[in-house]
Order: structure tokens, then sequence, then C-alpha cells
């Protein structure tokens, strides 16, 4: 069976379609969004993830890394030199106490839905079923589609969350095993878009248009971030796009949240977002999503 790299599986999910559903989050993106949520998805080959509060200093690490990558410090933890490190595992392979993990494995199709239909009684009671995030779906077609019509050949609902940057031809081919799309608009303005996110955004509404002229169901995710995309000429781009898509199933905010920031230091990561950057109050969420209701949008949660 085909294989591919993932990075987390979660059973029980609600909030990445209707429904109960299990998510599969693939490894890699094309883009470099300043708020991914999921920083360890980015790169699409297994990275090493250290906690220091874990490291009981056994020194077993420092035994098998050959790059010479870990050092001890005097306080009793180790540090990871990044710059060295290959993200092999091997100091994670020794690591009892699991402060070093490899984030990131090759799994094929029936070992992902081994797990996926443990859960299918729970599917068939609420409408669920499987989705696939990421990073990128998109960015592994070969292993996705695979997945797709496995769920489908069990009956199960399919959702596919994307940002979009992919060809064509991918996501056509896709398209037909797709129960719903759940499809991320971050930016209205290009020059903001090609910043926030490392890639232009031409392609994503040209790939969004594409899919909804189609007949794909689609409901139109938006993360908004304050400091960044919360200023109203985005909100009233919200509001023009969903007018000249009328067969969305809806739109739904994603207000920000930074509890993905703590993931930075344990993977090496840094990101372009100030540390001001902070979550939106209830009363402001009302007022963004009151804005678009006013504006004539249909709103959905999931």
């Amino acid at each position: 069976m085909g294989k591919g790299t993932t990075f987390d599986l979660q059973r029980f999910s609600i909030h990445d379609g209707p429904g109960i559903r299990t998510t599969v989050f693939l490894k890699g993106c094309p883009l470099r969004c300043w708020w991914c949520s999921n920083p360890e998805s980015i790169s699409p080959k297994p990275q090493l993830s250290y906690l220091a509060a874990r490291c009981i200093g056994c020194d077993a690490c420092l035994q098998v890394c050959q790059p010479g990558a870990i050092t001890k410090l005097s306080s009793g933890p180790v540090a990871i030199d990044r710059a060295k490190c290959t993200d092999c595992g091997d100091c994670a392979a020794v690591c009892d106490p699991k402060a070093l993990e490899l984030v990131g494995r090759e799994v094929d199709v029936d070992a992902v839905m081994e797990i996926v239909l443990r859960d299918r009684d729970y599917y068939a009671r609420s409408g669920g079923g499987l989705t696939l995030s990421g990073g990128e779906p998109l960015l592994q077609p070969e292993f996705a589609e695979m997945l797709l019509h496995a769920a489908k050949n069990h009956g199960l609902h399919t959702c596919v969350e994307t940002s979009g940057y992919a060809g064509w031809e991918i996501l056509d081919r896709l398209r037909l095993a797709v129960d719903l799309w759940l499809f991320d608009y971050k930016e209205t303005d290009p020059h903001r878009h090609a910043r926030f996110t490392g890639r232009e955004r031409a392609t994503v509404v040209q790939r969004l248009q594409q899919l909804h002229d189609a007949g794909a169901p689609i409901l139109l995710r938006c993360p908004i971030i304050p400091e960044c995309n919360a200023r109203p000429d985005h909100l009233d781009g919200i509001a023009a796009l969903a007018r000249r898509l009328p067969r969305l199933h809806g739109v739904e905010l994603l207000p920000y949240f930074d509890l993905w920031r703590g993931k930075l230091d344990r993977f090496g990561l840094k990101t372009e977002l100030p540390a001001t950057v902070r979550p939106p109050s209830r009363a402001t969420v009302k007022a963004w999503n009151d804005y678009l209701r006013e504006r004539g949008v249909r709103l959905v949660a999931t």
C-alpha cells in the first residue's frame, strides 16, 4: 500500500469539519505563514523535538550523536546545536524520558485507516469522518488520494483542509473523493499575502474559483490575526469573495490563538509574527462576525 509522511493523528476532532472526526496531519507545506499553528508541519522531513524540562541528564544522547550537535550544560539538561543537527533521530531512540523525539514518520494507508476505522460508529452518529490536514495535504497528492479513496470505500465522509496552493490538476484529481473542502483564505491584499505567507495570492484565488466552478462543496475558513489581517479592508475582501462564490457552504472565521508559540523552541524554529500579537477578546471576535453578517456573509461554525 502507498506510503506518506505524517506528524500527527487526532481522534475525536470536532473543529476540522462536521461531526466527530479523525484528523490526519500530513507533513510539508509550501507556505510560510507567520502564525502557523503547526510550524513542525512545514518541512516535509522528520524533525527533532526537544523539551528540556523532560531531560534527566542521563547523557545517553551524547553517546550516539554522530554530528556532535548535543552538548552538556552545567545545569543538567543538554543543548541542541540546530546548525549541526541532521534530524537523524538516533538520540530520540535512546531517550527514555522522551525529552528528544523525532516528529514525522512514514506510514502506509492501511496503518492510518486501521486507526481511523476504530471510531466509525461515532462518525455514523455524528456525521463525521476523515479529515486530511497539515501542513498542506496537496503536497503529498498520491498519499492523500489513496487515503481519501480508502475512506470513501468504507463509506466515510471526507474533508481536506488546504491553502489551495497547488496545481489545478491535483485538486481536480482529488475533488470527487472530497465531501467538503476546508479552504483557508488568509489575506486580501496581494503584497501583504506574499509577506505573511511567503507565496503570491493569485494562485490561491484561482484554485478557489476553479473548485467552486467545478461544483465542489467549500467552506471558506479565514484565520484572523491581530496586527496582520484583522482589518476592515480584509473583512470587506472576504465579503466580496463570498459574493463571487454563491455556492459556498459558508464562511468561518478562525480567531488567532498563540499556543503554537511553545513549539518554536521545541523545534528550533522562528517566526516573523511579533510577540506583541495576542488572541482577540470574545467581544472583538463577535464584532468581526457581526461586520460580515451585516454585509450578507453566511457564517458557519464547524
